[in-house]
């Protein structure tokens, strides 16, 4: 069990019996009490934004730091231009990735879809739509977003995904309920690219390949969030490769981290 899920036990118990203790014996001093509530919610707080710590429920953050292979995840697509330019340069070498796609742009855009299966790259869900608070939605409702998700990939491909990763990367209790009841993985990331924000590539680059080291999953963007700026990771992904390259490690899809298939083939589709 990860320490911090540990932590957050321990620190529910001593809550707990901090009011047990207040109902039998008598209040504690306001300052007391205050100070104890703002530190249980503090915790709280990092497990739901550093959801590597894995608080609430499991999740893949990195692989076997002894594997000579990183994972490339990309973010956020589909998009006709975006997507297609990184799959160009994943092409020159026969380098693989796994896109986690956005449910309604592959509604939106399902030929390209079909396009990076067709690439032999591995697929997850990012939710159907990018939503800002997917982490305080009901489990039901998580669960259901993951489904429709999934059933959009399944159209355009005859692919349905089984991998998740929340949209901003945040894992509340309620998100880790929500994909358990989804039987779907959540998968993170151990290097954090910054090209969602930022338009300089060198300072995307410097970012990844200062932390690249085997068992990485990285994490990078296929499209924008909103607006139509060209993302960073296009200029930044053939540097990126380089590096891996001179560092002995291979490129894979994401699954080898997680230890299962990415996917689960249905029948065939009818044209």
């Amino acid at each position: 069990m990860p320490l911090a899920r540990i932590a957050l036990y321990t620190a529910s118990i001593a809550a707990f019996s901090v009011l047990v203790r207040s109902l039998v014996v008598g209040p504690l001093p306001l300052w007391l009490a205050g100070a104890i509530m703002a530190a249980y919610i503090g915790m709280i707080a990092v497990g739901v934004f550093r959801s590597d710590l894995e608080m609430f429920g499991d999740a893949t953050v990195r692989g076997d730091p002894e594997a000579r292979v990183v994972a490339l995840t990309f973010d956020d697509g589909p998009h006709p231009e975006t997507t297609r330019a990184i799959l160009e340069i994943l092409a020159r070498d026969g380098d693989r990735a796994t896109f986690f796609l956005v449910g309604e742009r592959v509604d939106r855009h399902p030929e390209v879809v079909r396009e990076i299966v067709a690439a032999g790259h591995s697929l997850g869900v990012h939710g159907y739509r990018h939503a800002w608070l997917h982490a305080l939605w009901t489990p039901r409702s998580i669960a259901a977003d993951i489904n429709r998700a999934r059933d959009a990939v399944e159209r355009a491909a005859g692919v349905r995904p089984r991998l998740f990763r929340p949209p901003i990367g945040i894992v509340s209790p309620r998100t880790a309920a929500g994909a358990k009841r989804a039987h779907a993985p959540i998968v993170l990331f151990s290097v954090r690219s910054g090209d969602g924000v930022a338009t300089r590539v060198d300072a995307v680059v410097r970012r990844v390949n200062r932390r690249l080291r085997g068992g990485a999953i990285v994490l990078l963007h296929d499209a924008v969030e909103r607006g139509d700026r060209r993302l960073a990771s296009v200029g930044a992904l053939p540097p990126i490769l380089d590096r891996i390259r001179a560092l002995g490690l291979a490129t894979v899809g994401v699954e080898a981290m997680v230890g299962e298939d990415p996917g689960e083939a249905p029948a065939q589709l009818s044209p």
